[in-house]
């Protein structure tokens, strides 16, 4: 080998490995870090639990919700591809009175977010169906009784309100300027645990699901 290419590979021995790390260090940094985003973000990630009472019901506790439990579902309205053919959906159930006439009755439990600092929050229109009672919990523990102000069954969207000052709330984004195949973070509260975070990216944008709503679809 001439000395001109000895001295070409081993400027490739040396050289070559550290542009590897170099590259794969550019890379590390370019993946999403989302603890400064859930600092900021999570305090006005709210648990919602409803209850329903003998008196509000007329002595029955209103239907389940849940995917694929009722046939009147409006979860299954707007994903009918996530529930089985109307036909074969479980027949709406009821549960048993209280035996006290006004005695609350769990009825169900989700997340929301705090839209306004004086308490307007955002949540899903199947978590508050039905429901006498509303209960809304901070993740400082904090809870408060929130009432209803609307409901949109088609979107699944339903706004309530506390009686609060100076919450902590979430700044809505420009959804025009998304772009699929970007990173998101969901924060919710599962199964009442308090805001669990879950990472993915936009799958698609403007799903149309039958109701003529342009969804943002992700794999969160």
């Amino acid at each position: 080998m001439s000395r001109p290419l000895r001295a070409l590979f081993l400027a490739a021995c040396l050289f070559t490995p550290f542009q590897f790390v170099s590259n794969a260090h550019s890379q590390a940094r370019m993946l999403p870090d989302f603890a400064d985003l859930v600092d900021k973000v999570g305090p006005a990630v709210v648990n919602i639990r409803t209850a329903q009472t003998g008196a509000g019901a007329g002595g029955r506790a209103g239907p389940r919700s849940g995917p694929g439990t009722d046939e009147d579902n409006p979860f299954c309205e707007l994903f009918p591809w996530m529930c089985p053919p109307r036909g074969e959906r479980s027949p709406r159930r009821e549960r048993p009175a209280p035996e006290q006439r006004g005695e609350e009755t769990p009825s169900g439990v989700g997340s929301g977010f705090i839209l306004s600092a004086d308490g307007r929050i955002m949540t899903n229109a199947h978590v508050v169906r039905g429901a006498d009672e509303i209960y809304v919990r901070l993740p400082d523990k904090r809870e408060f009784k929130a009432r209803v102000l609307g409901v949109d069954q088609r979107t699944d969207v339903a706004i309530v309100k506390v009686e609060a000052t100076g919450l902590p709330f979430v700044t809505i984004g420009d959804s025009g300027r998304l772009r699929v195949g970007e990173w998101v973070m969901a924060i919710g509260s599962p199964y009442d645990l308090d805001n669990t975070v879950t990472a993915g990216i936009v799958s698609a944008k403007g799903r149309d699901t039958g109701e003529y709503v342009p969804f943002i679809q992700t794999d969160v």
